[in-house]
């Protein structure tokens, strides 16, 4: 009982010292900089963490362990422990969506020279009378599909088949009976 009541009085303070903070004005020292803006502050805040310490972090502010938070901010940003506490705060003022970040801009892709790998597996499903075959990959996606599917039906299976080798793990063989049941 009494480690709980603990648990809830520290909550309770990095509560109220994180609202403080975030109500407090500049320094009457001068015209010093401005402490960035809190929403400015989350951004940066979540920038810092990957996927991985974005959702622990928020399943910790999520559970009001705010001190395990500003730990885990702490650790894995390299921040002092003001800093991370400041951080930590923004981010359970306004929270962020985790952002990857944004890929090297690259030369625009030609027709299907090198697949690209997305992070959810694709389900290609072909069937005509009971014959029924399924092509999964992490290689497809619909606008792939759509230019096999498209290339079937335009009598052009062999060109279909070879896309569709090159975008999952089947044999010519295996794409061609797929492609069959595409071409009518």
């Amino acid at each position: 009982m009494i480690p709980l009541l603990i648990l809830v009085a520290v909550t309770v303070a990095v509560t109220l010292a994180a609202r403080a903070w975030s109500r407090r004005q500049r320094p009457a020292g001068g015209p010093a900089q401005a402490p960035p803006e809190s929403a400015d502050l989350a951004k940066v805040a979540a920038a810092r963490l990957s996927e991985d310490e974005h959702r622990r972090l928020y399943a910790l502010i999520a559970q009001g362990q705010a001190m395990a938070a500003i730990k885990l901010y702490y650790e894995v940003s390299g921040l002092g422990l003001r800093a991370s506490r400041d951080a930590v705060a923004a981010l359970a003022a306004h929270p962020q969506p985790y952002r990857a970040e944004p890929a090297a801009p690259s030369e625009p892709e030609a027709d299907d020279e090198t697949p690209q790998r997305f992070p959810y597996r694709y389900r290609a499903i072909a069937s005509k009378g009971d014959v029924t075959r399924e092509v999964s990959s992490n290689m497809l996606n619909d606008e792939i599909y759509g230019r096999i599917r498209t290339l079937a039906k335009s009598g052009n299976t062999e060109a279909a088949a070879t896309a569709l080798t090159k975008h999952s793990d089947i044999t010519m063989k295996q794409a061609r009976e797929f492609i069959a049941l595409l071409d009518d």
